[in-house]
């Protein structure tokens, strides 16, 4: 084990920091119900998505009626009600504000999501009293042998179905904001009946009564419909999400997908701890192939137990022949992800990662496995055991055995494998001669892209890379940033030469140069915590509070 990561672990109390929440205290979690007080992120995501919708089709509707009232107002010159209008465009307005609001990618809380809920369901139906009580008035005000009883309930009864389709809730909830929406007219009518002598007058014609009633009936109908219809949608997908399990572990959400399948964010029902899981596409399950890509994937993975290796769990198929298998959820991010948001690291940063990641393969090198496919997405800088910047190898997907030769019809001779900016020459010409020099050369064009953020070779056309990797010198890395030191440069050109034989020949020896790098500032543990503390993604932050607080529960 690196002796770094052997000192004495950091106080658990950094780990509050990291997801900015404080120390999560045991409590049920609802993963489908709608009224805990903090909803799930399952729950969060569906109902920021659910009300989005809802301020679109609310807010396309009232846009279309507020260019009617505005081409009768430009045409006649006049409306009905001009404090109408203004309520109408103040809500058309308020809908698009909260769609727009509602299509961001940013975080919601529970709170924040709720009262984007009341305004998306609250301002149009405060328009509605409004308009209702205006046309009640307005038409027990018409001559004598005009007035009439209007019809007040048709867009009551639309709200009301919009908010059971698309808002998620509990019935017992939802029956509550369902009866206000139902009773509000109502009590407009009573209102109405209060302030209005020429209304008054109106109730008392014998339509009135049976006019009445049919709207009365009508809004009764429509909530009690709406509630359970509310507790059937409830209930069907209650039955998805138990649906959404495998073995004895159930789907969270999931975090990402790849060639090889999807990774989802899951948890072991009776251990209640959170881990990852990797499935195999459904539309690639029928593929031999690809089986067995993804069984020796497993094979190769759980022979290894360094530190800086991914864990593997777990390993099985469901009855309907899905392949998955089980892994140590990571918190954190991918080393291509720090690059992108953060620009090139610094030197001390990078050996600090980059001896970690040797010590893994040095491991897998002894056990004859090849990784094939590193590169900056496959090498994870994750908070682990109470440290930060714990550097994960990820994906031995293409991890091939040096000596066995029963995988030659899983990756076919001459076949092309890896990621192409990061590839070995060996592996762009489709040699079968990839042994663990051809890691090195990838490590290489890794610390290339860290320091530079660049890859060694960024041809627009993906065989013009191919060929660069064997055929090209890359532009030294000093040329793009003077800041690397001149021994970290050496060690990247000397691990991309083009013949093995010039590189270092095993990981073990890369890993002990890079301990002489001289850098302007080492890279410590105190520093990585530091780091997160002020930096990292906050949607992957809350993510890892959410788990870490599934942990406790």
């Amino acid at each position: 084990m690196n002796s770094d990561l052997a000192e004495t672990i950091e106080s658990p109390s950094r780990l509050a920091s990291f997801g900015n929440v404080p120390t999560p205290k045991p409590r049920h979690v609802a993963l489908v119900e709608g009224s805990a007080p903090e909803l799930s992120q399952e729950m969060r995501s569906l109902l920021r998505d659910r009300l989005r919708t809802v301020a679109l089709l609310l807010f396309f509707l009232f846009a279309a009626f507020w260019i009617r009232s505005l081409w009768q107002l430009l045409a006649e010159g006049s409306l009905r009600s001009m404090p109408i209008f203004y309520a109408h465009t103040a809500v058309t307005v308020l809908l698009a504000l909260m769609t727009q609001r509602l299509c961001t990618s940013c975080e919601f809380v529970t709170g924040r999501l709720r009262f984007s809920e009341f305004l998306v369901i609250g301002g149009p139906a405060a328009f509605l009293v409004f308009l209702t009580y205006h046309n009640l008035i307005l038409c027990a005000m018409m001559p004598e042998g005009h007035a009439h009883v209007p019809k007040v309930v048709g867009g009551w009864i639309l709200l009301i179905f919009c908010y059971a389709l698309f808002v998620p809730n509990t019935w017992q909830r939802a029956s509550v904001v369902l009866s206000l929406l139902g009773i509000a007219p109502m009590m407009m009518w009573g209102l109405a009946s209060f302030r209005s002598e020429e209304f008054v007058a109106l109730t008392r014609r014998a339509e009135f009564s049976e006019e009445f009633f049919s709207q009365f009936l009508l809004l009764v109908i429509s909530v009690i419909t709406a509630t359970v219809g509310v507790k059937t949608i409830g209930s069907l997908r209650k039955e998805a999400f138990v649906a959404k399990q495998l073995g004895k572990y159930q789907l969270r959400e999931m975090l990402g997908s790849g060639g090889m399948g999807e990774v989802y964010l899951a948890e072991h029902q009776m251990m209640k701890r959170p881990c990852a899981i990797k499935v195999i596409r459904p539309e690639k399950a029928g593929n031999p192939q690809v089986l067995a890509r993804f069984e020796r994937e497993v094979r190769a993975t759980a022979k290894l137990s360094h530190w800086n290796s991914i864990e593997i769990y777990d390993y099985g198929r469901t009855d309907d022949g899905t392949f998955y298998y089980v892994m140590e959820y990571l918190p954190g991010h991918n080393l291509g992800e720090l690059v992108e948001e953060y620009g090139p690291m610094p030197s001390g940063r990078i050996v600090y990662l980059m001896r970690q990641v040797c010590d893994a393969l040095t491991e897998a090198h002894s056990h004859g496995l090849v990784h094939r496919d590193i590169k900056p997405a496959n090498i994870f800088c994750a908070y682990r055991g109470g440290i930060f910047d714990v550097a994960k190898l990820l994906d031995f997907g293409l991890a091939k055995p040096i000596a066995e030769k029963q995988d030659v019809e899983l990756t076919q001779e001459g076949a092309i494998t890896g990621s192409p900016l990061f590839m070995s020459p060996e592996q762009a010409t489709g040699s079968g001669e990839v042994d663990a020099r051809s890691d090195i050369y990838s490590l290489g064009a890794v610390m290339y892209y860290l320091a530079t953020g660049q890859p060694p070779f960024h041809y627009d056309q993906t065989i013009r890379v191919i060929v660069a990797h064997s055929s090209e010198q890359p532009q030294p890395p000093r040329e793009i940033n003077p800041a690397i030191p001149p021994e970290l440069e050496e060690i990247i050109l000397r691990c991309l030469e083009k013949q093995p034989e010039d590189r270092f020949q095993d990981t073990a020896t890369l890993g002990e140069v890079l301990k002489e790098v001289p850098a302007r500032q080492e890279w410590s543990r105190g520093q990585a915590a530091e780091w997160w503390q002020s930096n990292g993604c906050p949607v992957r932050k809350a993510r890892a509070a959410a788990v870490l607080e599934m942990a406790a529960v």
